[in-house]
């Protein structure tokens, strides 16, 4: 598990992100609701002001799928982990993706949604 003192905690390289890791990171609904919060916000978000309805540790469970299918990039900012949705690299390995997922979470009216508290 990587240290709470690292500055960037990484996922795959670009050339390395796996379209089935991606879909299956993507395939439940809170990861799903993270992934479009991150997508609706303008910077990037700290765990903390996600309003989750599951636990922390749950919580940490889900970003940390995100992270390691490389739908996400986290980093320690102080005493906050930050999140950032790497849409252009998705959108660079596989056009279109991100859009297509988004569109489909709100067709299927996604029955958990993440939701951005505001600063």
């Amino acid at each position: 598990m990587a240290s709470r003192n690292a500055s960037d905690i990484t996922g795959p390289a670009v050339a390395d992100i796996d379209l089935s890791a991606v879909l299956a990171a993507l395939n439940d609904p809170v990861r799903l609701g993270v992934v479009a919060a991150l997508a609706q916000h303008d910077g990037d978000v700290a765990c903390g002001t996600f309003e989750l309805p599951i636990g922390k540790s749950s919580a940490s469970h889900h970003f940390r799928v995100l992270r390691e299918a490389g739908v996400l990039r986290q980093y320690d900012q102080g005493t906050r982990r930050l999140n950032h949705l790497r849409r252009a690299e998705l959108d660079a390995r596989f056009p279109g993706l991100v859009d297509l997922v988004l569109a489909e979470g709100r067709r299927i009216d996604v029955a958990i949604h993440a939701a951005v508290v505001a600063y």
